[in-house]
Formats: structure tokens, sequence, C-alpha cells
């Protein structure tokens, strides 16, 4: 049986739920402003060709780094229930692989489809994908091992039909193609890779700190040869994961003998390092989310550091926690919240429906988008009564 790779708290953690809980509620009040008008042009994101980030800009890191902070929690918990290491290889491929697949449908639809091809409208497929997924990923339970396994593999039918559906280009001869791999995707690159490196440093901060600067190394090597731009955006969305690794790891490393006072003060100090880095790095790279710069990504981390060492002394240091059952259904359940607005939407689309001129613009629209984000957690909360989760 192979050992631990940290010694970590058993049990969920408060501050670390509440942490990703926040992000995905962000998430959900950007992503419907992205189409509103009259509001602060900081709140959307910044184009391609600004040095500079808005709000929205920083709720991808904060998924990444999310996802570092839970990678050490994830893996050392399965190894502690006796997972070889050839069964944590494969459920972390199987999980990388279940988002970068999901990433790879879902940025199809948003454009290179043609529907008179197709023969159906690309709001449908995009439904009946998501009916797929429910089927694969599903933490539904049926009567007999026999039965589940058929419905999963219905769906893993259907998710193979769909790709086969799918026509793009203009005389409708093209298939489904990369792109740019969708967030979904993006954060299963980055989660494989923040997973590996974790395994082969053994957890030592040390090495995952120089593992960050090998992404900021690949990334100067792409702009300086202008080679390997998918692999240096790639290594940008790992460094924000290790970051988050870093975090964790000076949060809950149970081997490390020090008070939670003392804690804190290392993982400011960890915030502060980031930005610093991130500045010199500023005086040559721009910052841009869609450039996936080094200083984007580490302004970024050192932010989502800042606000996590925030939480960590609300939650668990002075135990304020009875406002955190508002983002819990968030929390419990991120892929539901993330997949349920793109679900409304394809809807609407179907039936040709739109939100009312007044809930998309100026006062309205930020009111309405605190509305609806937090009725999608409302409503989530609702579905985690009855186990309708998705489970990778």
């Amino acid at each position: 049986m192979q050992a631990p790779i940290n010694r970590l708290p058993s049990g969920r953690v408060v501050s670390l739920d509440v942490f990703r809980g926040l992000t995905f509620v962000l998430m959900l009040f950007v992503n419907f402003l992205a189409g509103a008008s009259g509001i602060p042009a900081g709140i959307h994101h910044v184009t391609a060709e600004v040095d500079g980030m808005g709000l929205a800009d920083v709720v991808f890191p904060a998924f990444l780094f999310a996802v570092g902070m839970s990678i050490p929690f994830a893996l050392n918990g399965r190894i502690g229930k006796g997972d070889t290491p050839a069964q944590l290889q494969r459920h972390v491929g199987w999980r990388a692989a279940s988002l970068i697949m999901m990433g790879l449908f879902m940025v199809n639809m948003e454009s290179g489809y043609n529907e008179q091809a197709m023969g159906m409208p690309i709001a449908l497929w995009a439904l009946a994908f998501y009916a797929a997924v429910a089927l694969v990923w599903g933490a539904y339970r049926c009567r007999s091992a026999v039965a589940e396994r058929l419905w999963r593999a219905v769906g893993l039918f259907a998710l193979l039909a769909l790709a086969a559906l799918y026509r793009g280009g203009d005389d409708g001869s093209g298939w489904m193609t990369t792109q740019w791999w969708g967030i979904l995707g993006c954060i299963g690159w980055a989660y494989l890779a923040g997973s590996l490196i974790y395994q082969l440093a053994r957890g030592r901060a040390l090495l995952l700190a120089f593992a960050i600067g090998l992404c900021v190394a690949l990334f100067a090597v792409s702009s300086t040869f202008n080679i390997l731009h998918v692999s240096a955006m790639h290594g940008t969305h790992t460094s924000i994961v290790l970051a988050g690794l870093l975090c964790a790891l000076l949060f809950f490393d149970l081997h490390q003998d020090a008070s939670a006072g003392t804690r804190l003060r290392r993982a400011l100090v960890l915030a502060v390092s980031l930005a610093s880095v991130g500045y010199l790095l500023h005086l040559v790279y721009p910052v841009s989310k869609i450039g996936g710069t080094p200083p984007w990504a580490l302004y970024c981390a050192a932010l989502c550091c800042g606000a996590f060492a925030l939480l960590y002394w609300l939650t668990e240091m002075r135990q304020l926690r009875g406002w955190t059952a508002l983002v819990e259904p968030a929390a419990s359940s991120p892929l539901v919240t993330y997949l349920i607005p793109f679900v409304l939407g394809s809807l609407m689309a179907l039936f040709d429906l739109s939100w009312p001129a007044p809930l998309v613009r100026g006062t309205g629209a930020l009111l309405f988008a605190l509305v609806f984000s937090a009725a999608v957690v409302a409503l989530v909360g609702q579905l985690n009564t009855i186990n309708c989760k998705l489970k990778l």
C-alpha cells in the first residue's frame, strides 16, 4: 500500500468549500452580465489587445486555483482508501479526460457549426449533449449494477452519435475541432498536469514552486521563438493550479507543526511573492487572460491566495460559518452549477426566447444578475437533495 504524500485533515474543509462556492457564484454573476449593456466595463472580460483584466478575467483562474487546492485532498484521500498507483492514475486520467471531452463538445457549440448540414438546431444538439452527460456522469444509482452500466453505456453511445452528427464549416464538411478546448477542457489539462507534478514532487513546496517557474519559462520560450503556443497556454493555467496546491499545503499539511496564525502569515507571504514576480514579469509581458500570460496568472493567483487567507481567518480561526450555507450548494455540486446556465441558454435559444431588455441593461442587469445567481444556487441546492449531481 502506497504511503500518503501529505498528511491532511479528513472530511470536508469549510474554508475550501466556501472558496469554491463563492467562485461559482461569481461565475454565475459575470457570465449573466456577459451580454448586458450599460454596466461598468471593469466587470467584463478585457479584449486581447488591452494590457489589463476585468472582474470576469479573475473567475477562470479562481476555478484553477480551487482545483489546485483540492488535488492534495483528493489524491491523498484515494491513497488512504487503498488505491494502488495504477488505480490512482486511472482515476486522474478519467477525470481529466472527462473534463477535456466536455470542453471539446461545448466549445464546438459556440462557433463553427453548420445547422443545415447537421439537420438540427445547435441548441437541440447541445441539450442532447447535456442529457448524455447526465447519463454518463450522473450520481444516480439503479437497483442493479447491470442496469446502471447499461444507462451509462447509453450515454456514451449518445455522445459518440452526437459527435458523428456534428458538422462544421461553410460547406458542412467539417467535424468537431479542438479550437481552444473550452473552459472545462483547459481545466482538465491543467488538473492532469498539476496532479502528475504533485505526485512527482511528493508534495514538496520547493519543487512545486520550481514547477511554477518552469511554466513561466515555457511561456517565455513560446513567445520568444513563436512556438508551442497551446502548450504555453496550458503551462500558464497549470501554474495557477500549482499555486493553489502550494496554498493548500501551507494551510493544511499537518506535517508542518505550525499555529493557524503562522500558516496565515506564510500564505500572505506566498501571495506577496506571487504578486511580486507577476509585477517583474509585467515589465516584459502584458496582463492578458486571452493571451494566457504569466503576469495575469500570477496576479490572479496572488488575489486568490489573499482571498482564501481571509476566508480561512473567518471560517477556521474565527469560526464565523453561519453564512456559508448560502454558497454550500455550489461548492458541493460545482459542475452542475456551471452547466445549468448553459442548459437554460440552450432551451431559450431553441424556443427563440430572450430576457426582457430591462433585465440586460444598466442597473437592472446588475440586480437581476444577483437574483439569477441566487436562483441557480437555490436550484442546485434542491437538486442536491435528490442526489442530482455529476461525479467525475
